[in-house]
């Protein structure tokens, strides 16, 4: 298991071997801007004596994902980059947040501030306690939804910074702690729904209670906590044994529910 334990939304399948098309040097100068940006979101430095160079940076983009690793801004590199994902960083500064960050309490609460208007009130509500419960039905956990007090976890549909609109960054969470720790926001510019038309809630909403929790993003392809997003029937989901194995690291196994 490769799993990165949070100090502070899924997966694509394994890809066919085909040619890898590279793009011409010099990049121009809109290629050059937007790989820098997408490096510097989700790849963050953590070399506090220097910086990387692109090359290294895109090695380790191409390396976290499973890519041929060559250092090149090349078709196969772009099109991950334009997949829709989490937007939490695949790389942190762990330095920065002493010991795993959890819970230290095993009951829950959490609250919706408000709501999309692309489903029916219930349908969000719905979503949100089934995502919840895929973290639930392997730990300790409970989670109590809760109307006009505080609450652990508070969840929200935003516009605007940092979120970009349709596709691109869909949601994203806080680890564990006072303020916003644990909270969730989800892009309202988003076409959100409860199939596989649009972006479907529950998916992301499960990945980003994940990250609500504790959890990283793992590289393991298959992992719900792989950052780009891809469907799954909802009826038929069952938590990877990856997520599971990281999650119950933190917090144990269900079976010593109290």
């Amino acid at each position: 298991m490769r799993y990165i334990l949070l100090c502070a939304a899924l997966f694509l399948p394994e890809r066919l071997a085909v040619p890898v098309q590279f793009k011409p040097e010099p990049w121009s100068s809109g290629d050059l801007k937007r790989i820098q940006n997408y490096l510097d979101r989700f790849f963050p430095s953590l070399n506090k004596e220097g910086d990387r160079t692109l090359e290294e940076k895109i090695k380790e983009m191409q390396k976290f994902f499973h890519l041929t690793v060559t250092g090149k801004f090349n078709s196969e590199t772009e099109e991950m980059m334009d997949q829709p994902r989490c937007g939490i960083p695949d790389v942190l500064d762990y330095s920065t947040f002493p010991g795993n960050p959890r819970w230290r309490k095993n009951l829950l609460t959490y609250r919706i501030l408000n709501y999309t208007p692309d489903l029916p009130r219930f349908m969000v509500e719905e979503a949100i306690e089934k995502a919840f419960k895929v973290w639930s039905d392997v730990t300790p956990l409970k989670f109590q939804k809760v109307a006009r007090r505080e609450a652990d976890i508070l969840i929200r549909f935003a516009h605007g910074a940092p979120f970009d609109g349709r596709g691109g960054i869909l949601a994203h969470a806080f680890a564990p702690g006072s303020g916003l720790g644990g909270d969730a926001h989800f892009d309202e510019g988003e076409k959100w729904s409860q199939d596989h038309i649009g972006t479907n809630l529950f998916l992301v909403a499960a990945h980003e209670f994940g990250h609500s929790l504790g959890l990283g993003h793992s590289n393991v392809q298959g992992a719900l906590m792989y950052p780009i997003y891809r469907y799954w029937d909802p009826d038929t989901f069952s938590l990877p044994a990856d997520d599971r194995q990281g999650i119950q690291k933190l917090y144990g196994n269900f079976s010593v529910r109290c």
